[in-house]
């Protein structure tokens, strides 16, 4: 029998399937040890619903299914662990303050090696390494003077060195229902219905209060020197981005996506060689969370529509496709600015109400607001600007009245 066949399948969709894992959770706890490991993988020790790597786990079925990868293999995590030390902080005690995310995620492989040792399959949930960024718009703000080159941050090259962590998420279900103010029975219900049944353990393991959901992650770009970030004393510029893949990578010119986030990049890295820190932090939530088909529908809708394209029904058109007018709600977002141990950011690089209300609620105060430069806005992307600013976006100047009470009704960001 090759060994990439499963010749039992162990149900775990009810009550008493089987002995309770032998890591029992406790979430808020006060070490890794105490809280316990988040176990994702389909072994007697699972204490999780899902699976470890998120979405990409479907890719691993398939992997395994090809005969391509043996199910019962273990990751070597030999010299993986994270190359700067990030945490413990004050907020990883505090069950309510994270709840999308594991905070002991990157330091799983050190505090139960000896488990890991002796056979558990158990996975770190977030990683952090070290790279360098080259993009062009660096190259051009150095050319035309406001970046320097240092050597260290900014390189001859043009390179940006920058500290990265990948995050994928681990939903606390009983904190992820007390942030959206409903009850933990009807989100495992809703969640259970929407993903049509994927999950059933969600209504039936009451005891599996742990989720690891089938969406992306988050990555974090640290500028400068990683313990500054929370650092009372130093500086921080921070710039909250939500995927946006045909600008982000692609440069399309109906948004000011990639323009706001190189712009967050260069801010970010003269924050860091004035001895503060830079942060980007890049949420998989293409489309407002809404997807990338949906996105491309909307555009067609805006387009196409008597008048052509135009601030006034920008968030209608999209409301008209999608049912709502953004999906990304950003209850959860502070979670990982709160693993990172910020309690103040000096320059908040958004013009975005939602995101600004999202952390200022969580209790990390908020000094500078910074805009997007005006000469940065692709002209396609004008109608966009304009209607996010009439539906309470932070600006400087004010909005036009007129647009403001055609746009504004019932809008609070996006």
């Amino acid at each position: 029998m090759s060994e990439n066949r499963i010749g039992h399948i162990r149900l775990t969709s009810h009550p008493g399937a089987g002995a309770p894992s032998r890591f029992p959770i406790h979430w808020g706890a006060a070490s890794a040890r105490e809280r316990g490991p988040i176990i994702g993988s389909a072994t007697p020790e699972r204490n999780a619903i899902g699976a470890y790597g998120g979405a990409y786990s479907v890719y691993r079925a398939l992997a395994v299914s090809a005969g391509a990868l043996n199910p019962k293999i273990r990751p070597d995590l030999t010299d993986t662990a994270p190359v700067v030390q990030v945490g413990p902080f004050a907020q990883w005690r505090d069950p309510a303050k994270i709840v999308s995310l594991d905070p002991w995620g990157h330091l799983v492989a050190e505090a139960f090696k000896s488990e890991i040792e002796s056979g558990a399959d158990i996975r770190p949930t977030i990683a952090i390494t070290k790279a360098r960024l080259t993009l062009p718009e660096i190259r051009e703000a150095i050319d035309k003077g406001r970046l320097r080159v240092d050597g260290s941050i900014v390189r001859e090259s043009g390179d940006v060195a920058v500290t990265k962590a990948a995050l994928d998420p681990v939903w606390y279900l009983p904190g992820i229902a007390e942030r959206f103010g409903v009850s933990e029975e009807r989100l495992r219900h809703t969640l259970f219905e929407q993903t049509g049944g994927m999950y059933p353990e969600l209504v039936t393991r009451p005891d599996l209060s742990v989720f690891l959901p089938p969406i992306g992650g988050i990555t974090l770009y640290i500028f400068g020197d990683p313990d500054a970030i929370a650092a009372p004393k130093r500086r921080l510029t921070c710039r909250v981005h939500d995927e946006c893949n045909g600008s982000d990578v692609f440069g399309s010119d109906i948004c000011t996506c990639r323009p706001y986030l190189t712009h967050g990049i260069e801010e970010c890295v003269r924050e860091a060689q004035a001895g503060g820190a830079g942060l980007i932090v890049y949420n998989r939530k293409e489309g407002r969370a809404l997807g990338e088909v949906t996105k491309f529908l909307v555009y067609n809708a805006r387009k196409r529509q008597p008048g052509g394209d135009q601030a006034a029904t920008y968030f209608e058109r999209t409301e008209c496709v999608a049912g709502v007018q953004d999906a990304r709600f950003q209850q959860l977002m502070p979670d990982v600015l709160h693993w990172l141990g910020i309690t103040h950011i000096d320059r908040f690089v958004s013009m975005s109400n939602m995101k600004f209300d999202a952390i200022a609620g969580s209790g990390i105060s908020i000094g500078e607001r910074v805009p997007i430069p005006a000469d940065l806005v692709p002209p396609d992307a004008s109608v966009e600007l304009e209607a996010k600013k009439a539906a309470g976006y932070y600006t400087p100047e004010a909005p036009s009245d007129d647009l403001t009470r055609v746009v504004g009704r019932d809008l609070k960001d996006f």
